[in-house]
């Protein structure tokens, strides 16, 4: 073998070394239909996301469960690579951490049941009797938004879906995945166009690692325009999410 062989040999192991490098993943498995643990096993949208992100790339992951709130620190103490765990792409968080392009429009939403033509705006929720759960950005977005509405405090989601199901309640605001896998499941109930609150999820990258961001969009955009995306979507949260 000559000596150019040898070279290009080379850099072509050293290519693919790179390519194949595992990204280091923290995760909180506990925010359903987003993540959380079924059968022992990793599942949710970000799941399914993240290892459709990893074929795209050619490189495999590696999780870490960890608490939420441990997360960006790991990432700035160069324990993990990325988080992709239902994280807000905010201004705060943004000075610390690197975000790929927003992946899922999420934020709070109303969710009515079917057929339920007095809220059509979350305007129309004034002097409406509306669930949300104890502890949650619901709870402030309430009493500083909607003052005259009258809020019903619960301790779980279910608690919230149930008093609208029963009449206890004449809608719900809740965060978006949350509505959207219900309203797929259930069927009875509906989500109102307009958002309460904007916001998005996108990964939270490393600043040390601006070629992994790139790279992370780039599958993003891959997966968007060769239908993964929107059948990740279907299989989730079903036409609710359209």
């Amino acid at each position: 073998m000559t000596l150019r062989s040898l070279l290009l040999s080379a850099l072509l192991f050293s290519s693919l070394s790179q390519a194949a490098e595992p990204i280091r993943v923290a995760i909180d498995p506990t925010f359903p239909p987003m993540e959380f643990i079924q059968n022992n096993q990793r599942t949710g949208f970000d799941v399914d996301l993240a290892a459709a992100l990893s074929k795209q790339m050619g490189r495999p992951l590696v999780y870490t469960d960890m608490d939420f709130k441990a997360m960006v620190p790991s990432v700035l103490a160069g324990r993990q690579d990325i988080v992709l765990s239902a994280i807000y792409i905010t201004d705060d968080r943004k000075k610390v951490v690197d975000f790929t392009d927003p992946y899922f429009a999420a934020g709070l939403v109303v969710m009515v049941k079917k057929g339920d033509t007095r809220i059509k705006t979350p305007q129309d929720l004034a002097g409406k009797r509306v669930a949300v759960q104890v502890g949650t950005k619901s709870v402030k977005v309430m009493a500083d938004e909607f003052p005259t509405a009258k809020t019903i405090e619960v301790e779980k989601n279910e608690e919230m879906f149930n008093a609208l199901e029963a009449g206890r309640a004449d809608a719900v605001v809740t965060g978006k995945p949350a509505a959207l896998l219900y309203s797929k499941t259930r069927g009875t109930t509906q989500i109102l166009a307009e958002p309460v609150t904007h916001e998005e999820y996108g990964i939270a990258v490393s600043k040390r690692e601006p070629e992994l961001r790139q790279q992370l969009n780039d599958a993003l955009k891959a997966i968007k325009a060769n239908g993964t995306y929107d059948a990740l979507q279907k299989k989730w949260f079903g036409n609710a999410a359209q």
